[in-house]
């Protein structure tokens, strides 16, 4: 099994809760900031399953410090997601 950690940025625009992992480009959103961040893990999940299964290379992630030294004013966790070896499921 292996594990990805990635520093993802938590902002509020409207009524919703959007996740940003900048370096990677994807997002989630929620109605709530546990919700995004349970979406957020699962969209984690399948980039890094999708990785893994066509065996891509992917970069080391940012840190925690110059994420959220970028954005001062949001919200910044690191998310973390298990995923198998070539895309095999558990």
């Amino acid at each position: 099994m292996k594990q990805f950690l990635f520093p993802a940025v938590f902002f509020k625009e409207d009524d919703k809760y959007i996740v940003l992992f900048p370096d990677l480009n994807i997002t989630a959103e929620g109605d709530t900031v546990e919700e995004a961040f349970l979406f957020a893990k699962d969209s984690l999940k399948v980039y890094c399953s999708y990785v893994e299964k066509y065996e891509l290379e992917i970069d080391l992630p940012s840190t925690y410090e110059n994420i959220s030294a970028k954005n001062p004013k949001n919200l910044v966790m690191m998310i973390d997601c298990f995923v198998m070896p070539n895309g095999i499921k558990i």
